[in-house]
């Protein structure tokens, strides 16, 4: 079993980032290296430059997410963490897809409209031939298994097209790539913002109180989590009775996250209670929670030396694993190199 998954470095990681995604990454890699499998994780910096961006931010932000990633417990020795840049593969891979892709299948990618937004005329190549790179980037490794959330799916549907088209038209039989499978994470936390409780939580969204950064101190997660929109009524007793209740929902949602607990069980604690009670133990579990990573993330973030280190080790086992796949689809596609 081999699990590629990959995350653009656009900025500080948040409470989203880490209870969607990191958390369950620390676990599938815990999983996999007890049980002889294989975790890649990377950061998505040729992804990065499909829209517009600064340069420098770029490099910042990719070392400063590769910081963030091992501070949340994605351990080198346990796991293959690199950025794409330094794996000139999947942009070779990309390019011998783009002969299989087909325009019809990438026109129907409702992220590619989403971005686009009315000015298609007026995006990037990048944008639109992003989701072949997606594909590259799992079937260069052979992926077994991909985690997706509800908004990747189409994207990793795509990829299986690509390689079953590719196998069919030039394998002779054989197949070049795996036909990967996707994981939907068990105990994925969606998390909504602290100000609309019916958007996702985001680090694009321009207030900085929307969100918990995970490197925000205690003083800051406390102010926060206090300011946090909420409504008149005090908690429910039962999860029933958080319908239409989109803040309240998502703050006792992010509790049994953190608590590893669920839903009716934090209520059964808390119901009743107003959030003036509620939101002081919820503040304090999440800096609780969160301190150790903030802690290790910031004796980390300013040793450049020792990120690039990493990133380059992860580059070169990356490459050791992606080079054979590479050079099986140049050989079906007839190329001499």
């Amino acid at each position: 079993m081999r699990v590629v998954s990959g995350i653009q470095p656009t900025g500080n990681l948040h409470l989203g980032n880490y209870l969607g995604a990191i958390r369950n990454w620390v676990a599938m890699q815990d999983r996999m290296a007890s049980e002889g499998g294989e975790c890649l994780f990377f950061l998505a910096d040729l992804h990065a430059i499909s829209m517009p961006h600064d340069p420098a931010e770029l490099t910042a932000n990719t070392r400063e997410m590769a910081a963030a990633l091992i501070a949340c417990g994605i351990d080198s020795d346990k796991s293959i963490l690199f950025n794409q840049t330094q794996v000139p593969a999947h942009a070779q891979l990309q390019w011998l897809l783009n002969g299989t892709a087909r325009m019809g299948w990438l026109n129907r990618m409702t992220q590619w409209k989403d971005k686009a937004g009315k000015n298609r005329e007026g995006a990037s190549i990048a944008l639109f031939t992003y989701p072949v790179l997606q594909a590259a980037d799992v079937l260069l490794y052979q992926a077994t298994h991909v985690p997706v959330g509800d908004d990747q799916k189409q994207h990793l549907e795509l990829a299986r097209d690509i390689a079953q088209k590719f196998n069919s038209d030039f394998g002779k039989g054989e197949d070049i790539f795996t036909l990967p499978e996707p994981i939907i994470p068990a105990g994925a936390a969606r998390i909504m913002s602290l100000r609309n409780g019916a958007a996702k939580m985001s680090k694009s969204d321009p207030s900085d109180m929307s969100r918990i950064n995970l490197t925000d101190d205690a003083d800051t997660i406390m102010v926060k989590i206090r300011k946090a929109k909420t409504d008149a009524e005090p908690l429910p007793g039962d999860k029933d009775g958080l319908v239409g209740r989109p803040e309240a929902e998502n703050l006792v949602g992010i509790f049994a996250a953190l608590a590893g607990s669920d839903v009716n069980a934090v209520l059964a604690q808390f119901g009743g209670q107003g959030f003036g009670a509620f939101k002081p133990a919820l503040g304090e579990l999440l800096v609780a929670k969160l301190a150790p990573i903030n802690e290790r993330f910031n004796a980390l973030r300013n040793d450049t030396a020792a990120i690039d280190a990493a990133l380059r080790k992860g580059a070169e086992r990356a490459t050791a694993l992606a080079t054979p796949t590479l050079d099986a689809a140049y050989a079906a596609l007839g190329l001499l190199r």
